[in-house]
């Protein structure tokens, strides 16, 4: 998320002004100004377990056990039955205001909640039953907002605001005043064990490891020691730069997706990782996902990363530390991604499988492509993909991928 920067002040608008090839110009644009609650009134709210809800909108995924678990973006979290996949069935809903990732670890769900940690016993999937928190869990964390605006980080992040929590926004107008050379801008414009995980789709910000749930927001990596009843941060968060966006576990390794390229960190060291490497690529949104040593990275544009571009970017990673780009393929506009067995799953253009056994020879083998529908997350499991779209939950067969077929669909209640 770009941060709102301002490089005027009084002094240097004094200057300016006084100069006689200078002049000032009024600028007009529209920010996201922060909600405030107190966090004594945001912790007094209770969560709320109850019947199923009808999905209104995409989210995240989370598969565990037989049951799909749904984030909807500041509203909660659905609960599938998906242990037939041709018939699922909506058995639950968790109201979670503020939610927006979710990971499972050992029966538990860890759910986001604003910047704190909430976390649910899911011993019988269809009623969670709630069990706890962790104040302070995520203190970068700010809600979703309108990425075709700013927001104004100095209000969200001042002293005199610092016992509240950021809930929502106010899209408002302001103008402000800057100075120039004639055409060229002196200030900057506002801008194996025992353990059993869950399943996360690409676009997720939480992962397991051992016992420890990472996140990312914004540029700060949160490590939480999740191996007993009572979550607890056994370190300070981790400043990883780039405004992380998603973040995918692979042999002791965390790949982390930001707008600008791949960062990969060793968490063989689970409370102290220790970054490898990162790979540059123009601006994008990009999630990443990997298997035998191959990493996929989608960019897509339309939204704030800033740029057009709409790649599929495939890197070889077997040298963690000097990761080397194989190829890159034109898009559509990709976002979630998945790989499963050397079958790859992108949501562009709707759905695209490819058999990906020869990365650069992937355009020549796309095994699939349902349109229609604009995908956002998936996830492949035991010859099943699940994903999320605008309009509902898809779900496909590729158990013989010269005849994936659709196995059901939940629809989204616009």
């Amino acid at each position: 998320m770009k941060k709102v920067i301002y490089a005027m002040c009084a002094v240097l608008a004094g200057l300016l002004s006084a100069c006689s090839d200078t002049v000032k110009e009024k600028v007009v644009y529209y920010i996201n100004e922060p909600v405030f609650v107190s966090a004594t009134e945001l912790r007094s709210r209770s969560i709320v377990t109850q019947v199923p809800q009808e999905m209104e909108k995409q989210g995240k995924l989370c598969f565990y056990e037989g049951y799909l678990y749904i984030s909807e973006p500041q509203k909660g979290i659905h609960i599938i039955d998906n242990r037939n996949p041709a018939a699922p069935q909506n058995v639950g809903f968790i109201e979670l205001d503020g939610n927006v990732d979710i990971a499972i670890y050992n029966n538990k769900l860890y759910a986001d909640h604003f910047i704190d940690l909430v976390y649910f016993d899911i011993s019988n999937p269809a009623k969670p039953v709630y069990t706890g928190r962790l104040e302070n869990a995520f203190k970068y964390a700010l809600p979703i907002y309108d990425f075709t605006d700013i927001y104004d980080y100095n209000a969200c992040y001042s002293e005199k605001n610092r016992d509240k929590i950021v809930v929502g926004w106010n899209r408002v107008r302001r103008e402000e005043t800057i100075y120039h050379y004639k055409d060229d801008m002196m200030a900057e414009s506002p801008g194996g064990s025992s353990e059993s995980a869950g399943i996360n789709g690409s676009m997720s910000r939480f992962s397991t490891h051992k016992g420890y749930l990472y996140t990312v927001m914004n540029n700060m990596m949160s490590i939480i020691d999740i191996s007993t009843d009572t979550p607890t941060k056994p370190v300070e968060d981790l400043y990883v730069g780039f405004e992380v966006e998603t973040i995918f576990y692979y042999k002791d390794h965390m790949f982390l997706g930001t707008p600008t390229g791949m960062s990969i960190y060793s968490v063989e060291n689970p409370i102290a990782p220790e970054r490898m490497s990162t790979t540059w690529h123009i601006n994008g949104c990009d999630p990443v996902v990997v298997e035998n040593d191959i990493a996929y990275v989608t960019i897509h544009s339309g939204n704030f990363c800033g740029q057009n571009n709409n790649e599929l970017i495939i890197y070889d990673v077997s040298d963690v530390k000097a990761p080397k780009m194989l190829v890159s393929y034109a898009m559509t506009k990709p976002k979630g991604i998945g790989i499963d067995n050397g079958i790859l799953f992108i949501c562009d253009d709707g759905l695209k499988i490819f058999d990906a056994s020869d990365p650069l020879t992937l355009m020549a083998h796309q095994l699939a492509h349902y349109a229609g529908m604009e995908g956002y997350d998936l996830i492949p499991y035991n010859n099943v993909l699940m994903m999320i779209a605008d309009d509902g939950l898809y779900q496909y067969d590729y158990t013989d991928v010269r005849k994936i077929s659709q196995l059901s669909k939940i629809a989204i209640s616009n």
